[in-house]
């Protein structure tokens, strides 16, 4: 069973399980797979804990991994990216596989991450300053845009702020400049590092879909992944 670490934010968390059904080769309801969702929109905001001295979400990270764990789950996933500051404390004393949206990210991104390539982030400011996706894309080789300080003000929280506010239209549209500078800037790809931001481009359609890497979507098929290899396993057993 799959459990997931959610609430960081609520619609954010709907859209990784509709993705993670949408994303799994189903012929009846027995193929999908089994997923136990804890979400907690109460946990400390992240953004405060890392860039000022705002409350460290860990203990409260660490109480929903360990109610879900409790509750028999045999991977997890968070559907966070700022949240995975904390990924290596929450992980190191985990029993069980813990799938991480960077690698999953990495994955999904293919050959747009060989090495020489640039890519965008759209992500929180917290998970820019701590660097949640530097080493992993560093590794492949790939240069990293991030969107100015004026993008970031103007565009990207503000974006994020509307889809959490339920205005996910408007989200789409007051996020669009940001990724169209990335990508006039020389992006070869930009990497919606932001579980929220998806959701802004899909409300409004956006033709940047097609340059841009969803991590929801690659979380959720990173999950799919894992499944399966489960069920080959208990088949071949």
């Amino acid at each position: 069973m799959l459990g997931v670490i959610g609430g960081m934010g609520p619609l954010a968390t709907a859209d990784f399980f509709r993705k993670l059904v949408d994303a799994t080769p189903a012929a009846n309801d027995e193929d999908h797979v089994p997923v136990l969702i804890h979400s907690v929109p109460q946990i400390p905001r992240r953004p405060p804990a890392i860039l000022a001295d705002g409350e460290s979400p860990l203990p409260a990270l660490r109480q929903v991994r360990d109610r879900l764990l409790a509750a028999g789950a045999t991977a997890l996933a968070m559907p966070c990216n700022t949240a995975h500051y904390w990924y290596d404390e929450l992980a190191i004393d985990c029993p069980v596989p813990f799938i991480h949206i960077v690698d999953a990210t990495v994955a999904e991104l293919g050959e747009r991450a060989r090495s020489g390539a640039r890519l965008g982030l759209i992500a929180t400011e917290a998970t820019l300053a701590g660097q949640v996706y530097d080493a992993r894309l560093a590794a492949r080789g790939c240069g990293l845009l991030r969107p100015s300080p004026e993008h970031m003000q103007r565009h990207v929280l503000p974006s994020i702020a509307q889809v959490k506010q339920g205005a996910l239209a408007e989200a789409g549209r007051t996020l669009a400049p940001a990724i169209e500078a990335l990508l006039d800037a020389g992006a070869d790809a930009v990497v919606l590092a932001c579980t929220e931001t998806p959701l802004a481009l899909d409300a409004v359609e956006s033709p940047l879909r097609a340059d841009c890497v969803d991590s929801t979507l690659a979380l959720a098929r990173a999950c799919v992944r894992w499944w399966q290899g489960q069920r080959t396993g208990a088949t071949a057993k």
